[in-house]
């Protein structure tokens, strides 16, 4: 009896996607539950489960692009478990021994044993996480996988990715020494669905949003000064560091509450004519560097958030970001975004809207600049600055509003009085 391997539903926008990696190989027994498969959709990567213990049948290649409910292979339920599969794995590390005791005896034969086996066991992968064709293409190309950098959900190995440590000349095994120095070799791979997922928003922000992009500049000290006073009795009592990021969130929750078209949608009204979509929360999405690219998970509901809901939110939703276990859910809606170019060095940046929101906020790097010292008018002083830039759609916020959106924030940030008595 045989039980299909069908790509599940992922969400109501998701209709396809590519498989990126086969977890089992073919005819490779599978354990139910296990993994079999890698999907990635323009949304999120996600592992597809074994619905049943058997022999694995492909149907669809590494590559594909495949149509929720479609079937890519096959499970044989009435196979049996291979008798050998279990004590397989650590055999040549029993045979290994035996070998090493007569090389003196019979160098000619057995001297090109130790050669051998250290080949096999770094391509063999040991804990390195590969797919079964990346740890086959590595031991035909004498690839040590532990060497190669992986780009599959959760950092697994693909072929593409031996391909490619191959082609760029940095594995030193004959067979795989093809470049060498002053090589002109060109690759070209696939865009993944997520990557033109993001392409194709950031071309429609810009080509149907009026946008543009406003400037100020804010003095950090006071609010550096309040986390050298008090990060360690609030990583003992909540668990997570006091970070910029929550002062931030709540600035422009204030903000966002002052100013209600920046946190507004343009949509289509019931007679099809533009019409403006409010919301009186404020779904707060933060931008994050993922593995596959950059995801926006939301902080939902922010105006009822503690600075330690937004901390160790933040903290759990980029720390499953980067191993691309977020859930689609988490990716919907948002009514304003926040960017964080500062954490990789930016000192200046105009960010593009995250369509259909109105608005987007860009942090950057803190710099220490001469500028007047609010302590002492007149006097000059090296202070901890950082850039703000905020961009928006002039079709339904207007730049006084924008600008004014932008000093709020500045005037929270430089004192931080003013978000706890909520001015």
């Amino acid at each position: 009896m045989t039980t299909k391997i069908e790509i599940p539903s992922v969400g109501e926008s998701v209709t396809s996607g590519v498989i990126s990696a086969w977890s089992v190989a073919e005819g490779e027994y599978v354990e139910r539950d296990q993994t079999v498969l890698e999907l990635e959709t323009d949304k999120v990567t996600m592992e597809v489960p074994a619905p049943i213990s058997g022999v694995v049948t492909h149907s669809a290649a590494e590559g594909d692009e495949v149509d929720v409910g479609a079937i890519v292979g096959m499970i044989d339920e009435s196979a049996a478990k291979p008798a050998g599969e279990v004590p397989a794995a650590p055999a040549p590390e029993v045979a290994a021994a035996p070998v090493a005791a007569p090389a003196a005896a019979a160098a000619p034969t057995a001297a090109p044993a130790p050669v051998a086996a250290p080949a096999a066991a770094p391509s063999g992968g040991g804990d390195v996480k590969a797919t079964p064709l990346a740890r086959k293409l590595a031991e035909e190309k004498g690839v040590n996988l532990s060497l190669v950098t992986g780009t599959g959900a959760g950092g697994r190995i693909r072929e593409q990715d031996v391909l490619g440590f191959v082609q760029s000349g940095a594995s030193s095994a004959p067979v795989a020494a093809g470049p060498v120095a002053g090589s002109r070799d060109i690759s070209v791979e696939r865009m993944s669905p997520m990557r033109q997922k993001i392409a194709s928003r950031l071309v429609e922000a810009q080509q149907t949003a009026a946008m543009l992009t406003t400037f100020n500049e804010v003095d950090m000290g006071a609010v550096m000064e309040l986390r050298k006073q008090y990060k360690e009795k609030f990583a003992e009592k909540h668990g997570v560091g006091l970070g910029f990021m929550s002062f931030f969130v709540k600035a422009c929750v204030q903000g966002l509450q002052k100013f209600p078209l920046i946190n507004s949608y343009i949509v289509a009204g019931p007679d099809g004519k533009p019409s403006v979509q409010s919301h009186n929360y404020q779904d707060i999405a933060i931008a994050v560097a993922g593995k596959k690219g950059l995801v926006v998970p939301v902080l939902r509901n922010t105006e009822d958030m503690t600075f330690a809901d937004v901390e160790s939110t933040i903290k759990d939703l980029g720390k499953r970001a980067r191993e691309n276990k977020l859930e689609l859910s988490e990716m919907m809606g948002g009514t304003f975004t926040i960017t964080n170019g500062g954490i990789f060095g930016s000192l200046m940046s105009t960010p593009i809207l995250n369509p259909p929101q109105s608005a987007i906020l860009g942090m950057h790097g803190i710099k220490k600049r001469a500028v007047e010292d609010p302590n002492n008018p007149g006097q000059i002083a090296l202070r901890p600055m950082m850039y703000l830039a905020l961009s928006y759609d002039h079709r339904i916020v207007d730049g006084a509003e924008a600008v004014q959106f932008l000093v709020s924030i500045k005037d929270a940030i430089e004192d931080p009085a003013r978000l706890m008595l909520d001015l």
